[in-house]
């Protein structure tokens, strides 16, 4: 009698394993699929001289798992390279994420009044930047905005550590 209760169990049968196994799959399908509704991002770039070893700082808000806390090295840049980086790490972000509305704080005044058409990008190191992060931007509902950088600690405090780190 204990043989045939494990053969009727699905735990121990194959058509059992292949269901449950199946019903993973599609769960992760599913995440993969989903679309995130809104993303905050703080984002900062910073450099040791200008220019000199870069690192970026991005902290994404509103996705189902918490923060996403970003710190990474990007070699010897200068600042506004530096600030580039750090809101295309954000778009990249969201763009995976398949986030519908991204809405990005940024302490650099150069970098948010060229992505909203205020100044013109004529600087030819930050032209390809800029032109990427445009296109990125037009995927999703995207917003930008200035904050004191006192106000954006955390991001700064990751693109310091990251530039330190190498």
């Amino acid at each position: 009698m204990g043989a045939s209760c494990k053969k009727e169990d699905p735990r121990f049968s194959r058509k059992g394993a292949r269901e449950k196994r199946h019903a993973k799959e599609s769960v992760r399908d599913r995440q993969r699929n989903e679309v995130m509704p809104e993303l905050v991002a703080y984002v900062d770039g910073g450099c040791l001289g200008n220019p000199g070893p870069s690192g970026i700082g991005v902290v994404i808000w509103g996705g189902t798992a918490g923060p996403v806390r970003i710190a990474k090295w990007i070699g010897h840049q200068d600042n506004n390279v530096a600030e580039y980086a750090a809101l295309m790490e954000a778009l990249q972000y969201a763009v995976a994420l398949k986030a519908r509305k991204l809405h990005v704080y940024s302490d650099s005044e150069v970098v948010v009044r060229q992505m909203r058409g205020e100044y013109v990008c004529r600087s030819p190191r930050l032209y390809s930047l800029h032109w990427t992060c445009r296109k990125l931007a037009r995927s999703l509902a995207f917003s930008i905005s200035h904050v004191r950088r006192e106000l954006n600690a955390e991001a700064n405090g990751l693109a310091q550590a990251a530039l330190r780190r190498k």
